[in-house]
């Protein structure tokens, strides 16, 4: 499959993070938020100052998302919580995990601010996974099971479709969706990865439609047309795990990319020692800013 452009990431942070992943921009703060699941951190990222600010989770922190009143809210290992920013203590909202070796992974806020967030097993056990939505009363609601290592998810720009990654299966996913009520019907998917490529991880869409997917084992960021599947560009990142991406900056031009250590040999190390860093790359698109969550917690 040809690719018509390609791009080089930069280092912008050099983080060497077990298993770095959940990137998203503050689109009031101006500031990159991500997370090391393993590291069980949460770092915030201001690129005009290069100031990073970090807070141990004392659990494994899957992502986190914002409402419009200055929280932010993060899929822990033991539950949805809420993080004072300040001072990093939590309050937990909801727990709907069954027991401690199922951890929450990647997730995002729905064009309505409904919280979609997918768990998985500690041990990557096939099928242990779930996703949920958090609705606005802070009911929690089961989606899907038998779900193995649930990934990206993105919603089309006008709300019908939405787009969802469970990495082994090595494909993108599609879903009839009812913005108004979260519904979600007619499963079915939407494209493959090309062979060979890797396995896709975390996603974001950007302003023209097109699914920008963080490629494990691949050492890239695609964009993808949803309709056809062809890759219409290819980032190479300094590292094979690239984990999620997210665009920012005050342009929403800056694709920012993060990646792990994790499963990598020795050699391997030595030929990528940026992994598990922080990269970023202007290829020549703009993102759209993050949903922030409508209930009140």
């Amino acid at each position: 499959m040809q690719h018509t452009v390609q791009n080089m990431a930069a280092l912008e942070i050099d983080a060497k993070a077990f298993l770095g992943e959940g990137a998203i921009w503050h689109p009031l703060e101006h500031v990159l938020y991500w997370v090391n699941i393993e590291g069980k951190t949460l770092h915030i990222y201001d690129p005009a100052t290069k100031e990073l600010k970090t807070f141990n989770m004392g659990e494994r922190i899957g992502t986190v998302v914002f409402d419009k009143h200055g929280n932010t809210i993060a899929a822990l290992q033991n539950g949805i919580h809420t993080i004072d920013i300040q001072t990093g203590e939590l309050s937990l909202i909801v727990n709907p995990l069954p027991h401690k070796d199922i951890r929450f992974n990647d997730g995002k806020c729905d064009p309505e601010g409904r919280f979609w967030v997918g768990s998985m097993h500690i041990n990557q056990v096939e099928g242990a996974g779930s996703l949920y939505r958090m609705d606005h009363d802070l009911g929690i609601h089961k989606i899907l099971d038998g779900i193995t290592v649930s990934n990206g998810i993105v919603w089309s720009l006008d709300k019908k479709l939405m787009y969802y990654i469970d990495s082994p299966l090595k494909r993108v996913d599609v879903f009839d969706y009812e913005n108004a009520t979260g519904n979600v019907r007619n499963r079915r998917i939407a494209f493959t990865i090309p062979e060979g490529l890797g396995s896709p991880d975390g996603m974001t869409i950007d302003n023209e439609g097109y699914l920008w997917i963080a490629v494990w084992g691949g050492s890239c960021v695609g964009k993808f047309d949803p309709l056809t599947g062809e890759m219409k560009l290819k980032i190479t990142v300094p590292a094979p795990h690239v984990t999620s991406c997210a665009f920012g900056g005050n342009d929403m031009d800056t694709l920012y990319i993060t990646t792990a250590r994790e499963n990598l040999t020795e050699d391997e190390l030595r030929k990528y020692p940026l992994s598990g860093s922080v990269f970023s790359a202007k290829p020549n698109s703009k993102g759209i800013p993050a949903h922030f969550f409508k209930g009140a917690v």
